[in-house]
């Protein structure tokens, strides 16, 4: 998963995780780990991120939920998925992680744990154009 990692993610990327970082991973070899995945990295924390895993050096920003917008889409960034949010009746997209694939995605809404996408990260123009996600961008 490093090298997947790496060979998507260039040194200046902004790459936003959305939780469960490194499960039964000795805090040491977190570290570790982190300081090698490039990019700036921020961490939206998921149900199994300790404060070992939330205090590790090499996050740019922790926290339990984020709205960004990026490539002029509103983006709601949580690990779980939720069935309505904010702006949702204004375009922006929900992107979550913790069902592995397992729950069928609302409208704008895409799973984008690395167990559904190649054990790799993701880049926006993935999400937005494949039909697995269901995601159909349109005008609000």
């Amino acid at each position: 998963m490093l090298d997947r990692w790496n060979t998507t993610v260039g040194p200046e990327d902004e790459v936003w995780h959305l939780g469960d970082f490194a499960l039964g991973v000795p805090e040491i070899r977190m570290a570790e780990l982190l300081g090698r995945l490039r990019g700036r990295k921020h961490l939206v924390t998921g149900n199994n991120d300790t404060p070992a895993t939330t205090s590790l050096a090499g996050w740019s920003s922790v926290q339990p939920y984020a709205e960004i917008e990026l490539d002029g889409l509103g983006l709601v960034l949580c690990h779980y998925p939720f069935r309505t949010w904010r702006n949702m009746s204004r375009g922006w997209l929900n992107l979550h992680g913790h069902s592995h694939g397992r729950l069928a995605p609302l409208l704008r809404q895409a799973d984008i744990g690395v167990d559904v996408w190649d054990f790799r990260p993701v880049k926006l123009e993935q999400i937005t154009a494949t039909k697995r996600t269901r995601m159909r961008i349109a005008p609000a």
